[in-house]
């Protein structure tokens, strides 16, 4: 292989050589779980996708890649990557996310990794792509860079087991710490230079747990604590994000500390708050600050044994094992061998400084605002976004504001379509149920913050609700006009807090919650099947 690649090429592409520390558990374990959290968002579209983008849903897909197709002409392939256009009805949607349910489960059983993988990111890319206002988020993003990177990350063959003969490479296990890095660092930065003073301050938690998009009932407990205790943790996030990380970049001993630290911090935040699979991802970015020599002590003495042969390797029978390689590559198809492995890690160089150029450039326009390198190369990526910017919670939500849908014959009597998971119900505990991800209800929470001008598809969820659209309805927790669909549709705003010890003993009362006004055009529809704006909003009743 000297002969085809540099050196350097080889340090940082090719697998590492065998001995200590070693990341064979570590690779195991990360995979196992990225297959558990590719699962959960294949599985939250499973039940969603028909209402969300299918042929009779909000925003749908067919209508979407048209419009693309007529402004973007052949180029719409790269700035749509999705399946979906082969295809894009009801019963090609549900495969999609069927199928990557099966490649994940596969991969989490590690079968054939590097073609799961694969098969993950094409299926869940197809989706995201064309999911249009229902995708999009940071969360999204994280997966699909997590998920391109570990296909260099993972071991090749149909069953590697721990993948002894192939550990992972330098280049693409820094990329996935590079990842994670990012996250945090990015996050803080958009904290401090987003302006809002209550980071300044030490304020911003003070209401964190909610006006988040779907709080819990534990981060209802955890809102009650004294103000110390929310400063304290706003100051400890800001210590994490902007100077913890860090330690990624010093030796082995102070990137397991960090671990121990960042990890109480991610459970804190998956228990008060439902922020779909986004922090079970960043939970699981962490265990690569590992390496085996801290993990093994935690297995039994009967497994992982091929990492524990690992560790007890010497320097020497590294060298010994790539001689032995060196030798087999002198048989009579050794040239063929080589130009091909040599091609392969060619193209796993490229794609992986790619996206380092790529994540380098965007961090530099988050510290800056301007970005001092070619921005030609990270454009080119955004379509696929497997690079990324990240910036959770620059800019703290000062009030929760909840977009409910009621029907009526009369235009008096009003009645509310229940949701299966965002707050309505005072009465009703809020539940703990990420890493599903239930777009429809986060994506009300979002368009509570904006207008309905900006927000097409609350009026499209109106005149769906006004014909009794079986994909739609099958987005709330139930029909109150199973008989036939309501004379009338409104989209209605209240705004809510969390009650107080005192309320939620007496009452059992987990919310309290007052009525805006109209946040969307009241809708009918007449004897044709035309719809018919019923009365309109008056002013902006979302805050500024």
């Amino acid at each position: 292989m000297n002969s085809w690649t540099p050196s350097f090429l080889r340090w940082v592409a090719a697998p590492r050589p065998a001995g200590p520390p070693g990341y064979l558990v570590t690779r195991w374990i990360f995979l196992r779980a990225l297959g558990l959290i590719y699962f959960s968002a294949f599985y939250s579209f499973a039940f969603q996708i028909r209402g969300l983008i299918g042929p009779r849903g909000l925003l749908p897909v067919g209508e979407y890649l048209e419009q693309v197709a007529g402004v973007m002409g052949h180029a719409r392939y790269w700035y749509a990557p999705t399946l979906l256009w082969l295809g894009s009805g009801p019963r090609a949607l549900e495969a999609l996310c069927w199928a990557g349910m099966a490649v994940a489960a596969l991969l989490t059983v590690n079968f054939w990794p590097r073609g799961m993988l694969i098969a993950c990111l094409v299926s869940f890319l197809s989706i995201i792509a064309a999911a249009q206002d229902f995708s999009g988020y940071q969360s999204d993003g994280m997966l699909l860079s997590a998920g391109f990177l570990s296909i260099f990350f993972a071991p090749p063959g149909w069953r590697p087991r721990w993948g002894e003969r192939h550990p992972p490479s330098r280049g693409s296990m820094f990329l996935l710490q590079w990842v994670w890095f990012t996250i945090y660092f990015e996050s803080g930065v958009a904290k401090i230079m987003g302006g809002d003073p209550e980071w300044r301050n030490l304020t911003a938690m003070d209401e964190y747990y909610q006006n988040g998009p779907l709080p819990t009932w534990i981060g209802w407990h955890v809102q009650h604590l004294p103000h110390w205790f929310h400063a304290g943790t706003t100051l400890l996030t800001l210590g994490t994000e902007l100077g913890l990380v860090w330690m990624l970049f010093l030796p082995r001993r102070f990137r397991t500390l960090c671990f121990l630290i960042v990890t109480p911090f991610e459970i804190g935040i998956i228990l008060t708050a439902n922020y779909t699979f986004l922090n079970y991802l960043v939970l699981t970015l962490g265990f690569l600050l590992l390496d085996d020599r801290f993990l093994v002590r935690f297995l039994p003495k009967g497994w992982a044994t091929a990492a524990r042969r690992n560790l007890e390797k010497s320097a020497a029978d590294s060298f010994q094992e790539e001689r032995n390689g060196a030798s087999r590559l002198r048989e009579w198809f050794a040239r063929g061998r080589e130009a091909a492995r040599a091609g392969g890690l060619w193209v796993s160089g490229l794609l992986m400084a790619w996206v380092f150029y790529a994540t380098v450039a965007l961090l530099l326009r988050g510290i800056s605002g301007t970005v001092p390198l070619p921005t030609a190369p990270v454009v080119a990526l955004e379509p696929f976004r497997i690079a990324n910017s990240y910036g959770l919670f620059g800019i703290m939500t000062r009030a929760r504001y909840e977009i409910e849908f009621e029907g009526s014959n009369d235009g008096k009597t009003w009645i509310a379509y229940p949701f299966r998971y965002k707050p309505q119900d005072v009465r009703a505990a809020p539940r703990i149920y990420a890493p599903y991800q239930p777009r429809f209800d986060w994506n009300l929470w979002f368009a509570s913050l904006g207008g309905w001008r900006e927000n097409p598809f609350v009026v499209r969820a109106e005149e769906a609700l006004l014909t009794n659209e079986p994909d739609v309805l099958a987005l709330f927790a139930g029909n109150p006009f199973e008989k036939g669909p309501p004379r009338q549709v409104r989209a209605v705003i209240w705004q809510y807090w969390f009650t107080d010890l005192a309320t939620k003993r007496t009452q059992g009362q987990w919310w309290r919650r007052e009525m805006l006004g109209l946040y969307a055009p009241t809708l009918a529809r007449d004897p044709d099947g035309k719809f018919l704006v019923v009365e309109w909003p008056h002013g902006r009743i979302a805050p500024p």
